[in-house]
This record gives structure tokens, C-alpha cells and sequence, in this order.
């Protein structure tokens, strides 16, 4: 595998794993290299769809688990981060 490849698929694994350290790390390491911001923004999008597919199957095993339905939305608010960032909600 082509270091060109491993940095999109460290790209996608950082958005999943949500680590802001490893993914401004990657991003910088593949501008370095050459990749076009298309193919980092598509590594990106891939990371999101892998994140939301393990989201939804934890919703619905966690669900399983207890017994009840998954239940659609957030625990916090919105979900949103304030821009002071003290919590999702404040």
C-alpha cells in the first residue's frame, strides 16, 4: 500500500475514532504529499459514513440489550458543542 493511501485511510480511521489531534496530523501529512483537498474532503465523508453506521448499531444494540426500542436523538441539547466548548449544552 502506497503511503498516499494509508494517509486518506488514516484520514477516514481519524474522523471515525473522533481524534482532532490524529486527523489534523493526517490531513497536514497528506497536503504535504500532494493529495488534492477533494480526495481528503472524500476520506473525510467515508470516516462520517463509517461513524454513522457504527452510531446506528450501537443505538440498536444497546436497545436490544436493555430491552427497549433505540430511541433518535441526542442526550445533550442539540448535540452541539457550545463555542466556549464547556459542554454540549452551555
Amino acid at each position: 500500500m502506497t503511503p498516499y493511501i494509508q494517509e486518506l485511510i488514516a484520514i477516514g480511521a481519524s474522523v471515525g475514532a473522533h481524534c482532532q489531534p490524529c486527523l489534523t496530523y493526517h490531513v497536514g501529512k497528506a497536503r504535504e504529499m500532494g493529495v488534492g483537498e477533494q480526495e481528503i474532503r472524500e476520506a473525510v465523508t467515508v470516516g462520517q459514513k463509517v461513524e454513522k453506521g457504527a452510531m446506528s448499531a450501537m443505538r440498536d444494540f444497546s436497545g436490544n440489550l436493555l430491552g427497549s426500542s433505540s430511541q433518535n436523538g441526542s442526550a445533550c441539547c442539540s448535540g452541539q458543542a457550545s463555542p466556549e466548548r464547556k459542554s454540549c449544552c452551555s
